[in-house]
């Protein structure tokens, strides 16, 4: 629901383009089995294996950085490093602070979803 439920959406319809690797599909997976967010487990895994599909695996070299927050965060700096991407998108945006020197835009999701454009009608 809400702005990370819009930006699956948009993922589903190919208007974003996602990179990960096996670490951050691991945390995914993790993630969509906790309870609070009720995902039977066979709708987890599809939504995993469309990932797979129609995202971009990166082979992602170490960052060189030491103080970062949360070290459970740097695949995901890692990644977009890698990836060259645009865009993090994080509820977590002071743990980014140390790739504020890249190109990469550190937005929220909701920052995200306010940010995309429109499509005309």
């Amino acid at each position: 629901h809400g702005a990370p439920g819009r930006i699956v959406d948009l993922v589903v319809a190919g208007e974003v383009q996602l990179a990960f690797d096996d670490r951050i599909l691991s945390e995914y997976s993790e993630v969509l089995q906790r309870p609070k967010f009720g995902f039977p487990p066979r709708r987890s895994e599809a939504i995993l294996a469309f990932f797979r599909l129609a995202g971009t695996h990166v082979s992602a070299p170490p960052l060189a950085v030491e103080n970062v927050p949360d070290r459970d965060d740097l695949p995901f700096a890692e990644v977009a490093v890698a990836a060259e991407a645009a865009v993090l998108v994080t509820g977590n945006q002071d743990h980014f602070d140390f790739i504020k020197d890249t190109e990469i835009a550190v937005l929220s999701p909701r920052e995200f979803v306010d940010q995309w454009p429109n499509p005309s009608p």
